[in-house]
């Protein structure tokens, strides 16, 4: 064996030990009134923010983009992140991290163009933060309120 093949089944054998960390991603998408959009997925008690899970070595990003694509047929481009969060592990998940991205504004077209594309998604809405805030879980909520004040500021929030 090579020094090169030993360094690199050094190295594979290292990752293979290392942590996985699942990841979510969700998009702040507003219309031109400036409501966020918000969905009610078929898996869950309280409705969300669009968006969904990163599948294996997908960059977070994309997965965001994927994710409104394949739930609600919108083609956008995730912006710069607002928030990261790390949440612990809880019931049966292990920990994960969820990020929030800028999803942008949507003009009157492409809010009208919107449709569900996937069974995961019942209904999708529009909704002022305070009306959001009533709807989604208080965890979501908080991130939400977070992502907004990120987006207002030009800041990143990280919270763990």
């Amino acid at each position: 064996m090579t020094d090169d093949e030993q360094r690199f089944a050094y190295l594979a054998e290292g990752n293979a030990k290392q942590a996985r960390k699942r990841v979510a991603v969700d998009l702040l998408i507003r219309d031109a009134a400036g409501h966020v959009l918000i969905v009610n997925p078929t898996y869950k008690e309280a409705w969300d923010l669009p968006g969904g899970m990163a599948e294996s070595n997908e960059p977070p990003r994309r997965a965001g983009e994927r994710e409104l694509a394949e739930e609600l047929g919108l083609v956008v481009t995730a912006g710069r992140i607002l928030t990261l969060d790390w949440v612990e592990p809880h019931g049966p998940w292990d920990d994960q991290l969820v990020f929030v991205f800028d999803g942008g504004t949507l003009t009157a077209s492409q809010a009208q163009a919107l449709r569900i594309c996937d069974p995961e998604i019942s209904q999708f809405a529009f909704a002022t933060l305070e009306e959001a805030k009533t709807l989604l879980r208080k965890d979501i909520a908080d991130r939400l309120l977070r992502a907004h004040t990120a987006l207002l500021s030009g800041t990143t929030d990280y919270s763990e």
